[in-house]
Parts: C-alpha cells; sequence; structure tokens
C-alpha cells in the first residue's frame, strides 16, 4: 500500500529523499533529459516567481520508498495546469500507481480550476515516429489517458517538429477533466504561448512559437476521435480534497473520562463534542489514532521530578475524589512540603486545577495526541490537529495550573525542533506562560502570543510586553497583551503584526495553540470575535505556508464553539493551500 504525498519543498530529509527518488526516476526513464534539468527540481519547489509557473510534485510513497512521482504546472495568471511528467521506476510498471497518481493529478487541476488538463504525449502515428519500439510504447501511453478522456488536439501545427525532417514530435494532448464545454480557441493559444515560451524558455525560437500558436483558430479546439477502443472505467467518486491536502485529526479519545462538576470547571467534555460535529461537515479531515510515547519525550519538556511527582500522586487519590491546592509558600526548591495539598502549591499555580487519577490518564492521553501530530507533519502531512482535553500552555516546565498538566504544544514544538526552527504562536484569550517558561531561553523556538493584558486576565504574572526571553533566547519570545474589549478587525491588525514576527524567524513549522476564547460571549473572555473572524484569522496564518501542528486550547461557548472551529480549520486549509 502507498499514499500520494505533496512534496512542498526540500525542508524535511524526508522530502529530500522523495525529490532524490524523483530525480533518478527521472534520469533511468527520460535519458534525452540533461542533468541540469533534473537537478533543478528542489529549486522548481521553492521558487515559483522566476519561472513563470508553480511546481507541484506528488509522490506515491510506501513507507519511504518512492514508487512513482507526477510533476505539475500550475501557471496561475492564466489558471491553467501543465503535466509535465508522469512516471514510476522501469521496476515497477503495471502496478496502478500511474492510474492513482493521474487521478490526483486530474484532481488538483480540477481544484486549481483548470479549464482542462495539458500534457504531451509522442505520437503513435507511424507517419511520424519510425522506430517500432517507440511507436508501441507511445500507443500504450495514449490509450491509458484516452482512459480518462484525454486525446490529442488536432487541426494545429503543435506537432510541427522544431527542426524539419525531426523524429517524434509531439501531440499537445488534453484533458477536459469530465467537462462538457468546449475549450476556446482564445484560450488556448494563451496556453500555447505560455508553454512555449515558459516551460521551453530558450528552445523555441520566437517565429516558431507564433506559427504554432497562430495555428489555434477561432472556435473550439477539437480533439481526435478515440481511437482506442477500450471502455472507459466509471470515474472514481470525486472528493473536494485529496488526501494529501487533509488535515491529520488527532482526537483524545480518553478525554471524557476527566470531569469535574464543581468550582464553575469549565473545561466540560462537551466542547470537544460540539467541535466534532462541525468538524465533520467539512471533509477536510482524516482521523488518525494517537500513538503511546514514552515518558522520556514528557520528560524532554517538563521536569522530570515533576512528571514523575504528578503522575504518582494522581494515580494515588482514590476514584471520585480530588485535591485541590490551597497553599502557595514561596517556593524552597530543595524542600517540598511533605502533606499533600500543601505539596500540590508547591507545583501549581491556582487553587481550581485538581489532581485526580482521571486528570492524569486524560492529560497523558493528550500528550499522546499532541506528538502523534507533530510526528505526522514530522512525515510530511502539511496540517495536523490535536483535538485534546484537558489544555496544556498554562503547564509551565514544573508547575499545573489552568486545567493544565503537560504542555501539549511545547511537547509537539520539541519534537519538531529537531528537524529545524520552530514558532509557537498562541492564539488562547489568556497568555500561553506554561509555553513561555519552557522555551525562554532558547533561540531555536520563537513564542509568540496574543491575550488579554496580565492586569486582567489569567494567569495575571506574566504575558507583559517586557518578556523578551533571557540568554540565548533573549529576543526570541514575543507577546501582544491587548485591552479588554477588542473586535475582528482589531486582532486582525495584531495577528499580521504578530505573524510577521514569525515570518521574519523563518520557522520550518509552526505550532499552533489554538484558543477559541476569543469569541464574543466566552465566559471566560472579553473579547467579540465571531465565525467570520476565525475563518479570517485562519486563513491568515495557513498562508504563513507552513506545515502546521494545531493543539486545542481554550474555548467555552458550548452554543458558538464548534461554528467557530469550522470556520477557523476552513480558512486555515484555504490560506494553506491556496483556495
Amino acid at each position: 500500500m502507498f499514499r500520494i504525498r505533496r512534496i512542498y519543498d526540500d525542508t524535511l530529509p524526508l522530502d529530500r529523499q522523495a525529490i532524490a527518488a524523483a530525480q533518478a526516476i527521472l534520469r533511468e526513464q527520460f535519458q534525452l533529459l540533461s542533468s541540469e534539468e533534473i537537478e533543478a527540481l528542489p529549486d522548481l519547489l521553492g521558487d515559483p516567481v522566476a519561472h513563470g509557473f508553480r511546481t507541484i510534485l506528488f509522490v506515491a510513497d510506501a513507507r519511504g520508498k518512492i514508487q512513482g512521482f507526477a510533476l505539475l504546472m500550475h501557471f496561475p495568471d492564466l489558471r491553467f495546469c501543465y503535466l509535465d511528467f508522469l512516471s514510476v521506476p522501469k521496476a515497477m510498471t503495471s502496478r496502478g500507481t500511474g492510474g492513482v497518481l493521474y487521478e490526483r493529478v486530474r484532481q488538483e487541476a480540477r481544484d486549481l480550476k483548470s479549464p482542462g488538463l495539458f500534457f504531451e504525449c509522442l505520437p503513435d502515428d507511424p507517419a511520424l515516429c519510425a522506430d517500432p519500439a517507440v511507436l508501441a510504447a507511445n500507443r500504450a501511453r495514449l490509450r491509458f489517458y484516452e482512459r480518462y478522456g484525454a486525446r490529442p488536439v488536432v487541426g494545429t501545427a503543435y506537432e510541427t517538429p522544431l527542426k524539419p525532417g525531426g523524429d517524434c514530435p509531439p501531440y499537445l494532448v488534453l484533458d477536459p477533466l469530465d467537462s462538457l464545454r468546449p475549450l476556446a480557441g482564445r484560450r488556448a493559444r494563451a496556453i500555447v504561448r505560455a508553454v512555449l515560451e515558459r516551460k521551453y524558455r530558450g528552445v523555441c525560437p520566437p517565429e516558431y512559437v507564433d506559427m504554432v500558436v497562430r495555428s489555434f483558430r477561432d472556435g473550439p479546439v477539437r480533439l481526435r476521435p478515440p481511437r482506442y477502443l477500450e471502455p472507459r472505467p466509471e470515474p472514481l467518486p470525486r472528493r473536494a480534497v485529496g488526501p494529501d491536502q487533509r488535515i491529520a485529526l488527532v482526537v483524545n479519545d480518553r478525554h471524557d473520562i476527566h470531569h469535574m462538576h464543581e468550582r464553575g470547571y469549565v473545561q466540560a467534555p462537551v466542547r470537544v463534542d460540539r467541535i466534532l460535529e462541525q468538524l465533520r461537515r467539512t471533509g477536510l479531515f482524516e482521523d488518525l489514532p494517537a500513538r503511546r510515547f514514552p515518558d522520556a519525550r514528557i520528560k524532554a519538556v517538563h521536569d522530570a521530578d515533576y512528571v514523575d511527582y504528578l503522575k504518582r500522586v494522581s494515580l494515588r487519590i482514590p476514584e471520585g475524589r480530588s485535591v485541590y491546592p490551597y497553599v502557595f509558600p514561596i517556593r524552597n526548591q530543595a524542600k517540598p512540603p511533605r502533606e499533600l495539598p500543601v505539596r500540590a502549591g508547591y507545583y501549581c499555580i491556582d487553587t481550581f486545577t485538581p489532581l485526580n487519577p482521571s486528570a492524569w490518564k486524560a492529560a497523558r492521553r493528550a500528550a499522546d495526541c499532541a506528538l502523534t501530530a507533530a510526528s505526522a507533519v514530522a512525515s510530511g502531512q502539511r496540517l495536523a490537529y490535536a483535538l485534546v482535553r484537558p489544555p496544556g500552555h498554562h503547564a509551565e516546565r514544573r508547575s499545573f495550573g489552568g486545567f493544565c498538566y503537560l504542555n501539549n504544544a511545547a511537547l509537539a514544538a520539541q519534537t519538531l525542533s529537531a528537524l529545524g526552527r520552530v514558532a509557537v504562536l498562541d492564539l488562547d484569550f489568556h497568555h500561553g506562560n506554561g509555553t513561555q517558561n519552557i522555551f525562554y531561553s532558547r533561540c531555536d523556538v520563537l513564542t509568540v502570543s496574543i491575550h488579554g493584558h496580565p492586569s486582567f486576565a489569567y494567569p495575571y504574572f506574566s504575558g507583559f510586553r517586557d518578556e523578551r526571553g533571557e540568554g540565548a533566547g533573549l529576543g526570541f519570545n514575543r507577546n501582544f497583551p491587548l485591552q479588554e474589549g477588542v473586535d475582528g478587525h482589531m486582532y486582525r491588525n495584531v495577528l499580521a503584526r504578530a505573524l510577521g514576527e514569525v515570518q521574519t524567524f523563518g520557522p520550518s513549522f509552526l505550532v499552533l495553540a489554538l484558543g477559541l476564547d476569543p469569541a464574543k460571549g466566552d465566559p471566560t473572555g472579553t473579547w467579540s470575535l465571531g465565525a467570520r473572524d476565525f475563518l479570517a484569522n485562519g486563513r491568515m496564518v495557513g498562508e504563513l505556508g507552513r506545515p502546521t501542528v494545531v493543539v486545542q486550547e481554550g474555548g467555552y461557548r458550548i452554543r458558538s464553539l464548534g461554528t467557530n472551529a469550522r470556520h477557523f480549520f476552513q480558512g486555515l486549509w484555504q490560506g494553506a493551500f491556496g483556495r
């Protein structure tokens, strides 16, 4: 089994390997290509502007082994797509990989509103191709594409050899993508000129380009009648979102064991249910089960003594009982108190976050979800969402509070930091004091937070503008504390500044601590963002173009929670994939 995966650039080692594999197939299957053309592939992916088209690479990936690839060119100014290469290794032909890749390319062309999918095929006419072996291969290739409705354009000079007497000049083939609307000659002329002048820059003389373009007359472009009589297969069900564009969804399937009915505990299980109800409607998500990770991954972010204490003490408390901290001494790091409620204060920052067996179990599972989402992005997934409770961004290196026990966003960032620089953007109404604390002395992880000013918003003692990091981390922590009354327009202005900080930092990955509590009417916040604001915010974040892990934090107005989440992710997806 394999999956079709889109390669955006050569940031990840896994993607560099995939690009190298595609280059090896090019060398094997297209021996007339120059080494310079093959070696240019990473540059084509990374710099779409210089060439006049955007290069899109899809690979068929079977656990890291590349079984084929497709290279698509998107000309955004003319809104059409051109298939440059589709190939598998010689040893893997006739296994169906090419068909799956071609279906994915067709889907991408549809999504990009292309009037059809254009490409070249060598001719199946003996008058144009003298070599019987090459002729047979050309016929097989055109037979394959004809199954999808793709046929050569006829009545033009496109297959005129560049040099008189040249052998095997290519056909221009058009796949209408199941559309019944014919392609107009005027549109075809602009498309053909773009192909000859940009793709074949420096190869086709201007007079040759003009001659070919003029041969496309006004009126509809004509395709050759079907020549291969194999019945066309039933089209596959159309999906709005390709598999490589799905958002990996990792849900804490044990979150509901932790539910408190006292002290105004707003972290209710229904929150996850409401979000899921709305997300299922979008077709953007693909479920990914949480994996179990060792405690060592937790201790890479939190002090070992703190993790051991939290686990040991929580599991010792009888079921149905909770311990709330009530004493908060000036901490003596060497001598923690013995009495449990007092000792809880040694590790806690408030009086309303309880210790009990369900809290530890749910928090530990949430940590696994965040690590699973980060691992998915590290393996090439573009977007992943850890829908978890309890949240985590108030959990510091050695303390819990704000309903948070283990810092899920920090765990994701720590995992990804092994592969490149990471930015953590916290959009919760409350300051992410825990994430700031964990990375405050580091320069490889930028932490940025937009939140209510600590003069009125929890956690009160952190989140000020002048907290900029320390030591090696000086300048790598940015806080944007805002006033009590903030609407969507005001928020977007600040978000643009925060995203500017992220862009300047130039991370390889983004971890987004998503709070939905900036919403109008949220019981823990004072701002007034609506669904359209969350849509716009999501799009702005997606337009950063970074592989992104989203980790759920706050958001407690049940009536609007799911709708706001759905709008945010629709915007994030649209921004990330240019829709």
